[in-house]
């Protein structure tokens, strides 16, 4: 079992959303420290403030997950200032809901920077304090778009799918080093963030709730779970796949649970807090 207790955990697109949320909760469990990256510098600072009122020793750092060059020079700083990371959450991630013949240059290399190599570059930079202490635990927030093929994320589900078998890969890996060092995959369906905004839930499966799978994610870190997958539906995408035809599961997925038309009003965050996550980018670069 990882003891969230005493530990410092580091959270990826912890300013708001589940990633608040779940920073929250570990400073409920206990947890000695939290560190926070994100991108957005008013939340991040606003939050920060928030948890700093409530006698929280939290450690906010803007940074883009998308630029490898960020990641290594915070990561150098959380290390000098903060110390090792025994848990680390991978939460930060973006979406570009349209047909792919739509996409951009831009939009394919943003997402898998962010969703993929970003994901991938920060457990590297914390992973080696990982394996020589013999303790740690990270955990990936992928996606049930990772399992199943959905109409205007195509960019997104092929960089959630990369995420699971990655992060599948590496609990591997880091089972064989044996000692206390354990990877948890988080493949929730679309959460009431405010980043699936105009998204139509499919049958049975309910739009999630931020609080419910921070708090799942949570307890899935306590109990060092492989794989998380919510709501319940999610759990049998893998298994009807494999056992029906192409095309009998394109019928059942499309015009039964109606997954297939999910993303057609898809709006996506609003307008004014994308504009100030990437005036915060603009800000730090110069």
């Amino acid at each position: 079992m990882t003891k969230i207790k005493n530990s410092t955990v580091l959270i990826t697109g912890g300013a708001n959303g589940i990633g608040k949320l779940m920073a929250e909760g570990c400073f409920k469990e206990k947890a000695s420290k939290v560190v926070i990256w994100d991108i957005n510098e008013t939340n991040l600072l606003k939050t920060a403030a928030e948890f700093q009122k409530k006698g929280f020793d939290v450690h906010p750092y803007i940074v883009d997950v998308g630029s490898s060059r960020d990641i290594n020079s915070t990561a150098k700083k959380v290390l000098k200032d903060v110390g090792p990371v025994d848990i680390l959450i991978n939460n930060a991630g973006i979406v570009v809901g349209k047909p792919f013949a739509e996409h951009s240059d831009r939009d394919i290399q943003k997402t898998l920077d962010i969703n993929v190599a970003g994901v991938m570059r920060v457990a590297r930079a914390f992973l080696p304090t990982m394996i020589e202490r013999k303790k740690g635990h990270i955990v990936n927030i992928a996606s049930a778009a990772g399992f199943i093929p959905n109409p205007n994320m195509s960019v997104y589900a092929a960089s959630k799918w990369a995420v699971i078998g990655w992060s599948e890969s590496l609990r591997l890996e880091m089972e064989a080093m044996k000692g206390r060092l354990h990877v948890t995959t988080v493949t929730p369906s679309y959460i009431n963030t405010g980043m699936f905004d105009g998204v139509k839930a499919p049958l049975l499966t309910p739009m999630l709730e931020p609080d419910y799978i921070a708090g799942k994610v949570i307890k899935a870190i306590k109990k060092n779970t492989i794989f998380l997958q919510e709501p319940m539906m999610v759990k049998s995408i893998p298994a009807l796949r494999g056992i029906l035809p192409t095309r009998v599961f394109d019928f059942v997925a499309g015009n039964v649970f109606g997954v297939y038309k999910t993303m057609d009003k898809f709006t996506g965050r609003a307008p004014k807090e994308a504009a100030s996550e990437k005036k915060s980018l603009t800000a730090k670069k110069k």
